[in-house]
């Protein structure tokens, strides 16, 4: 039988634990809405993965390597590497002006965040699944639909 003093004891850490996930929820849909952000409006700049700084900034170390490899290596032959448009929106141009995001916990220290947009009138949704690494969040893989099927980031590399 749960005493008074079992009760209020127990409530400080439940409600830490609660307030723990909520954060960590807020602050993977802050990671996910930054990103986002970036694409609002008719001149919207985006993210450039251009250099590989940027590219660690948003990837978890794997995938980052993967990008990072890709683009070097189709560089040396003058070539452009298999990631030839924007992952994050799966174009290469874009006017989008908002993004319905709904990021869910999977695990401990990972997420789920489902973007929906409309780009130049096209309904798109793209899934990123996150991980928290030490106190940020980064994306492990990115899911987008192409010819009515799934395709992922990570697929895109294992040509």
């Amino acid at each position: 039988m749960m005493t008074r003093r079992a009760l209020l004891c127990g409530a400080p850490g439940a409600f830490v634990a609660a307030a723990a996930a909520v954060a960590a929820d807020r602050s993977a849909l802050a990671f996910v809405t930054d990103i986002y952000n970036a694409y609002k409006g008719k001149n919207a700049k985006g993210h450039p993965l251009d250099d590989d700084r940027a590219i660690r900034r948003y990837f978890e170390p794997s995938l980052a390597a993967l990008i990072v490899n890709d683009r070097r290596r189709a560089a040396r032959r003058g070539e452009v590497g298999a990631l030839d448009g924007d992952p994050f929106i799966d174009a290469q141009d874009w006017d989008v002006s908002a993004f319905d995001i709904a990021v869910e916990e999977t695990a401990p220290g990972k997420a789920s965040a489902t973007v929906k947009f409309t780009n130049l009138g096209t309904p798109n949704t793209v899934v990123l699944a996150l991980v928290n690494i030490r106190t940020d969040w980064r994306i492990s893989d990115i899911t987008w639909r192409r010819d009515g099927k799934p395709s992922t980031l990570r697929a895109l590399f294992a040509r």
